[in-house]
């Protein structure tokens, strides 16, 4: 009897490991509470695949940052004030977490993941037009270039190569756009791709490998019985279950405190806007340093996304956020103006982000039969081929390639 895999959740970690799964010959079921054409976290993100990312956002000096950033309406980073349980132990276990030790025991498992999930997205086998041309980490203040030229030193200690370039080289190696900056650094190995391309060729795949998608179907929870989970309750009434793979984004949290599992989570809300018919199309995907802006081309046209708004699980539009990102924009890019996103819709969606800055991958001692993949916060897209990869190696009962450690769902507890 083949495997059955009960996958909660579509978005792109979801499919992930339903498309590892499924190639492995395991039967795989796919809950997921919204409608097929959904536009969730996994649609609007900006694309990016980044072994340069890995320092975990949980880093020392983050705490004193964002306290400045927060009272500024437009910065990149805001936590609404509440008074939220929830909140209050996140932040508590963010603070703990963001020290050099930390940083310096997570940047290879990091590097690693990333590394891995890169050579996933070359050897997956579907067509989303995986874009390699590397990324520019851009720079407008020389302390800011100084500080990345730090950064490169350490990527390039841990074998991920990077390159300190002045204005001239920068503008050389992308010369299709105009650039305001002092310099940038380069890292090769960065690529880009649609989501939603991403996406759609993992839905194609595994309907042709023959898995069952549950859209519009809640979660309410769990039948148990001796420490397993024996069905899942949904708005389609029980579903049997052998092995449960819970991969909800930000609704993780709610559906693990159900099963007595701390798993501190918040939703950091991002923005995103896509110009159709941009004046310049860059061929490099690039960071916005000082202004937190990821920048990349898709398929003729330029998505701009950024900001870490934590409000709860609220998906409305703040104005003030998207007008934060529609004027920095062009102090990088001078070609463009703010009137240029007039007629742009903007979209956001909620990142599931974890106190420490690193996913929750792997088995809980608390259920026999339950793996997590979740809390990635902005790597979702960049790390999913590997998550997938790693979980349906647990479900295989084979070794997971690299330690998981860090990444346990049993470390808050």
């Amino acid at each position: 009897m083949p495997i059955h895999v009960t996958i909660l959740g579509a978005g792109v970690i979801g499919l992930s490991t339903a498309l590892y799964c499924a190639r492995r010959g395991m039967q795989v079921t796919i809950i997921e509470r919204n409608a097929a054409q959904r536009d969730g976290c996994s649609f609007g993100n900006a694309g990016m695949i980044v072994p340069s990312h890995f320092t975990p956002l949980a880093a020392p000096g983050m705490v004193r940052l964002g306290l400045r950033w927060m009272w500024n309406p437009e910065s990149p980073f805001y936590i609404k004030p509440r008074l939220d349980a929830d909140l209050l132990a996140w932040a508590l276990h963010f603070w703990k977490s963001a020290t050099a030790a930390r940083v310096a025991a997570a940047a290879p498992i990091l590097r690693d993941l990333s590394l891995l999930s890169r050579q996933c997205f070359e050897d997956i086998g579907l067509d989303f037009g995986l874009v390699k041309n590397g990324l520019l980490m851009l720079c407008k203040q020389q302390q800011t270039l100084d500080e990345e030229a730090h950064m490169a030193a350490t990527a390039n200690a841990l074998g991920i190569p990077a390159q300190v370039l002045d204005a001239k080289a920068t503008a050389a190696l992308d010369p299709s756009v105009t650039m305001d900056v002092c310099g940038s650094v380069f890292f090769p190995k960065d690529c880009h791709l649609s989501p939603t391309r991403f996406i759609s060729a993992l839905e194609s795949e595994l309907t042709h490998l023959g898995a069952e998608f549950l859209w519009e179907t809640e979660v309410h929870g769990f039948e148990v019985e001796n420490n397993t989970l024996r069905a899942v309750k949904t708005s389609r009434g029980q579903i049997k279950c052998h092995e449960v793979v819970l991969c909800s984004g930000v609704w993780s949290a709610h559906l693990a405190k159900s099963l007595a599992l701390k798993l501190p989570m918040q939703a950091g809300k991002g923005y995103s806007l896509t110009l159709p018919q941009p004046k310049q199309l860059p061929q490099l995907c690039s960071i916005c340093t000082e202004a937190r802006l990821a920048v990349t081309p898709m398929d003729g046209t330029l998505r701009i996304g950024g900001t870490m708004e934590m409000a709860g699980i609220d998906e409305s539009i703040t104005h003030r956020r998207v007008r934060g990102i529609t004027r920095a924009f062009p102090t990088y890019f001078p070609a463009f103006e703010e009137s240029d996103f007039a007629e742009v819709k903007p979209w956001s969606g909620l990142r599931p982000v974890s106190p420490d800055g690193m996913p929750y991958i792997g088995r809980t001692r608390r259920w026999k039969n339950l793996t997590l993949a979740t809390g990635h916060a902005m790597m979702g897209l960049s790390l999913a081929p590997a998550t997938g990869k790693i979980v349906s190696d647990l479900l295989a009962g084979e070794k997971p390639p690299l330690s998981l450690d860090l990444m346990s769902p049993d470390r808050f507890a």
